[in-house]
């Protein structure tokens, strides 16, 4: 194999591990999403590419909006509007406890 080669290969390598890991990233982001959620859209992934050859970048596009699209699919509507729901609460908290740090500074 040429150096060329080794290298053409490395730098595609590299470009697969951060597609994957901004994907991930992403996705555990998400509302509702768990860790065998996560597990299970990467597996999907890794199948996908490994059977057809393809960049995940080239078969599912950007990673982000594959996260979003992945968790729509994969998580159930009711657990992602829970989890959207316990989210605004804690925001609420942060901003309440935020608001009372500063008037204690006074």
């Amino acid at each position: 194999m040429a150096k060329k080669d080794r290298t053409t290969d490395a730098t595609a390598e590299k470009d697969r591990e951060k597609w994957m890991a901004r994907f991930q990233v992403r996705l555990a982001m998400q509302p509702g999403v768990d860790r065998a959620v996560v597990l299970q859209a990467v597996k999907e992934v890794t199948a996908h590419c490994a059977e057809t050859g393809e960049h995940p970048r080239t078969a599912f596009g950007d990673p982000d909006a594959y996260a979003v699209q992945a968790a729509a699919r994969l998580v159930p509507a009711d657990r992602a509007a829970g989890a959207r729901r316990r989210n605004a609460v804690v925001d609420a908290l942060g901003s309440v406890r935020d608001a009372a740090g500063k008037l204690g500074g006074l």
